[in-house]
């Protein structure tokens, strides 16, 4: 536009082209480079899934004493074969979902087979069916999720969750992605008289324990001095010393194949050598078709009976449901993302991203996949957009033929940038009232109990009953949100679920 009296032009804002637009890159104040070191910074602190995935339902036989490849768990060898069977359909899956993700989601959150929902799986429902029932179960869990995205009650139970209680949980979120960082580091871990203690018996022993504390020390250095891409040096550098570390001292690995300590001051998971190339084995991704009326309907015809079934379907659901909700909100928090309505920008599509990814967990037999809290580690050095995601993306892809070196990332490495994550995200107690009880006193348990149950669905449930019922006991019952009385009844049925299994489960 001209000015008045003048021959000179004032330019127009550059405009941005579709590929920033899409992602909002500039919108959101980040660039290419803090995208890609975030998104590597995500892919190394959860990358533990590869390995731990394969080991929890790799390992566990079902009712009929079977793989879940199908094969006899008698025969020791299948083992072997099975676990890497789930490895690589663990990366390929988190790949894919997470560059679904970042592209239409357009949220630096990277998804893959959810821990505790796989333990539940492999435990539990494996335990009374078969593999291939299991995780038709799993399916159900996700399709039902997903109709509940479509027709807006996931997004209408997401809005109708109180602004202090979504502050909570990102600050217990923060403390149990801390404790989950040191207990992965070995810096706290089960004691003889107490919960837990310090490193090994009170003391810091060991050099693993050692790398864990120098990179922490090297991530604090670099973030206060302001380094750019302060996590992902610490963990690579980290990585590298331990590497050395193991080549020269020969320190190996701190537990068993069956996950108890024999070697204290050995490395907590992944031992830092290089350990060869192996191939890659997909064969896991078609098991949901061999055998499809058992897959959709094999659970419901199983002995235990069709209230337990549903009950179990019930439980996963709601952990699944929750766990993605307070992650949402935390690692929006983390990256100052959060909208005026304290929604992430996007929520409906990252809602359906993610329910889609439950299905496809059971379709691939890899459990059910779900966003991850570790994504805030990469937004804690830099990400903001969905092009973090697919940065993790491609590199859980790449990893199904690279294992060899991602398993060269030991946890102590890689845990540092977790606990370090817990001091970023601690940021929102601010917004909590604490001097009205009635928001107080909610938020604080809501907080304190996703570390000490390690759980984040705990911790949100315990916060919305606690929510109703002080309203209630008040005389406020009629300002509250009628979904937030759904959801308070849900948890107290999931909350309660143990003692109902047991009794329709006793023969």
């Amino acid at each position: 536009m001209a000015n008045p009296g003048s021959s000179t032009v004032t330019p127009s804002p550059a405009k941005a082209s579709g590929f920033d637009s899409w992602f909002e890159l500039t919108k959101r104040g980040s660039n290419m480079g803090r995208e890609i070191r975030g998104g590597l910074v995500t892919f190394f602190t959860m990358a533990y899934i590869i390995v731990l995935n394969p080991i929890i339902i790799g390992t566990v036989p079902d009712v009929n004493g079977n793989l879940i490849t199908g094969a006899p768990i008698a025969d020791g060898a299948n083992i072997p074969l099975s676990i890497g069977a789930v490895a690589a359909a663990t990366a390929l899956v988190a790949g894919i979902l997470t560059i679904f993700m970042g592209g239409y989601g357009r949220f630096p959150i990277a998804l893959a087979a959810g821990l505790g929902i796989n333990a539940v799986v492999a435990y539990t429902v494996a335990q009374k069916m078969s593999w291939t029932a299991a995780m038709g179960l799993v399916f159900w869990e996700g399709l039902i999720i997903t109709i509940l995205v479509f027709t807006g009650f996931r997004k209408a139970v997401f809005n109708a969750v109180p602004r202090n209680i979504r502050s909570a949980i990102s600050v217990g979120i923060g403390l149990f992605i801390a404790f989950i960082g040191l207990v992965d580091g070995g810096i706290v871990r089960k004691a003889v008289g107490t919960p837990v203690e310090l490193g090994v018996g009170g003391s810091l022993n060991g050099w693993p324990i050692a790398i864990f504390v120098i990179t922490l020390l090297l991530l604090i250095v670099l973030y206060v001095k302001r380094v750019k891409g302060a996590i992902l040096i610490a963990i690579l550098s980290g990585t590298v010393l331990s590497v050395i570390v193991e080549t020269v001292l020969h320190i190996g690995a701190a537990k068993d194949n069956t996950g108890a300590i024999v070697n204290a001051t050995g490395w907590m998971s992944n031992v830092p050598a290089f350990s060869g190339w192996t191939g890659v084995d997909l064969s896991l991704l078609g098991r949901a078709w061999i055998n499809p009326s058992e897959f959709f309907f094999g659970g419901f015809a199983s002995p235990i009976g069709p209230i337990a079934v549903v009950l179990l379907v019930f439980s996963l659901l709601l952990a699944d449901f929750f766990d993605t909700m307070g992650t949402m909100v935390a690692v929006g928090a983390e990256g100052n993302l959060l909208e005026a309505d304290g929604n992430p920008p996007h929520t409906q599509e990252i809602l359906i991203v993610d329910s889609v990814a439950a299905m496809a967990g059971g379709l691939s037999s890899t459990s059910s996949n779900t966003s991850y809290i570790e994504s805030a580690s990469g937004v804690g050095d830099g990400a903001r957009t969905g092009i973090a995601s697919i940065v993790t993306g491609v590199a859980f892809l790449l990893a199904i033929v690279l294992a060899p070196l991602v398993n060269m990332v030991p946890a102590e490495a890689a845990a540092p940038a977790l606990a370090f994550v817990g001091f970023l995200m601690m940021s929102q107690v601010i917004h909590i009232d604490w001097t009205d009880p009635e928001e107080g006193i909610p938020a604080f348990f809501t907080i304190i109990l996703m570390p000490f149950a390690y759980s984040i669905t705990a911790g949100i449930g315990i916060g919305f009953i606690l929510f109703v019922a002080i309203k209630v006991i008040v005389g406020k019952a009629a300002k509250l949100h009628p979904l937030m009385w759904a959801v308070a009844a849900a948890f107290l049925i999931y909350f309660v679920q143990g003692p109902i299994l047991q009794a329709l489960l006793v023969k």
